[in-house]
């Protein structure tokens, strides 16, 4: 675990900074700790240390139990008032395994992601959200985006009074069916649904989306966000030739547009 910053605030020593270990893990004498603190009530890097060393003592305990581990049990930790040299190092230890579990959850969240194209999954919208990406470089690399790009089988449909206009790109899976939507002169703020409506009248909700106020696919939108389309997918559980129709609809029960098979 790192060190506070040279210059920190206050006449604190070092000794004092290294103590958090010992506090969290509750072997200070009542001197100790009541001495300790009060240093903490003026240092937000002993607070911040202190917060994310919270329930350690239940990791000490899986630590001592890992091969090799020089760790002693907490019970002994607590009776036998380990050294400063060996809190600093339960402390260290305990930090560096959050920080490897948090990497890998991490990874674990990124995977995910990169699996989206593949299955009946949530939405992702290509247009940017004022972060600062520009829209051409989020369609080039949005997975939505791609699977249009490359399904040959499409359907479009028209709503003469909203002036919806939609695309739907599909592929067979072994599970069903996965569905893009291109959707055109939509304005917001809204939510809506992408509705597969299957040839035996049942209905699966593909999709979810919100669209912010300036809207998706508006022919004379003053900016370039506005003028893009949206992209989204999901996936059905029926087959291509089962669907009859697809529906795009607002949570409030709006239908914007349908689209035939």
């Amino acid at each position: 675990m790192s060190g506070p910053m040279q210059g920190s605030s206050g006449g604190s020593g070092a000794s004092e900074h290294e103590t958090v270990g010992a506090y969290a893990l509750g072997i200070l004498d009542d001197t100790e700790a009541t001495a300790f603190e009060a240093h903490l009530a003026t240092c937000e890097w002993c607070a911040q240390q202190l917060d994310e060393l919270a329930g350690m003592e239940p990791m000490l305990a899986a630590l001592a139990d890992l091969p090799g581990s020089g760790t002693p049990a907490i019970g002994e930790s607590l009776s036998a008032k380990p050294s400063p040299r060996l809190v600093t190092k339960l402390v260290d230890e305990v930090a560096e395994r959050r920080a490897l579990t948090r990497r890998r959850s991490f990874y674990m969240v990124a995977a995910a992601a990169a699996l989206i194209i593949g299955g009946p999954v949530a939405a992702i919208a290509t247009t940017g959200d004022g972060g600062g990406t520009s829209n051409e470089a989020a369609h080039e690399t949005s997975p939505a985006k791609a699977a249009f790009d490359v399904m040959t089988q499409r359907v479009s449909g028209r709503n003469a009074s909203t002036k919806v206009s939609a695309t739907v790109a599909m592929e067979p899976k072994a599970w069903g069916t996965h569905a893009v939507l291109e959707l055109k002169n939509v304005t917001g703020p809204e939510k809506c649904s992408l509705i597969a409506v299957g040839k035996n009248g049942e209905r699966e909700t593909i999709t979810s989306w919100s669209v912010p106020n300036w809207g998706y696919g508006i022919p004379n939108a003053k900016t370039e966000q506005a003028r893009q389309p949206l992209y989204v997918h999901g996936g059905a559980a029926f087959t291509p030739d089962e669907i009859d129709h697809f529906e795009v609809m607002t949570f409030d029960g709006k239908r914007l547009v349908d689209v035939d098979v």
